[in-house]
């Protein structure tokens, strides 16, 4: 089961930012111990430019840097398409964080620990996201 929690809010700029709380399968390790906050928002060229997400939780994942940068083709600037739904940025992500890419990294040293020792990857990751990820939310 995939949940969201949603909340809107505007910032100085007057451009809507939106939040969520993203919850992976529960039962996919090695993230399903904790829940990630992220931050999308909404550029006010919207829908002509694409959203940027951010992770306000740290996570452990190669395709997601230490500011919580996210390298997600379907927001790229070459591969966004005005058409694409909120709802299919957010199954991309989920999809990204539950089979990371390595051969697209932002963090180099943990794409190559995960395509060279997986268990060990995991084993970091799940460790990681028991320190630092938020309170799952209860169904």
């Amino acid at each position: 089961v995939i949940g969201t929690h949603t909340s809107h809010s505007f910032g100085h700029s007057q451009s809507p930012r939106q939040e969520r709380r993203l919850r992976e399968v529960k039962d996919n390790p090695p993230y399903d111990k904790g829940a990630f906050r992220i931050e999308i928002n909404f550029p006010a060229e919207y829908p002509f430019k694409p959203p940027k997400i951010t992770f306000k939780t740290k996570i452990y994942h190669p395709n997601i840097d230490e500011k919580g940068q996210v390298c997600l083709p379907v927001i790229s600037a070459e591969n966004w398409k005005p058409a694409t739904k909120t709802d299919q940025v957010i199954q991309s992500l989920i999809a990204l964080v539950n089979d990371p890419q390595p051969e697209h990294p932002l963090r180099a040293d943990l794409a190559e620990e995960y395509s060279k020792d997986r268990k060990k990857f995991c084993k970091n990751a799940e460790e990681f996201t028991k320190k630092y990820g938020e309170k799952r939310p209860v169904d």
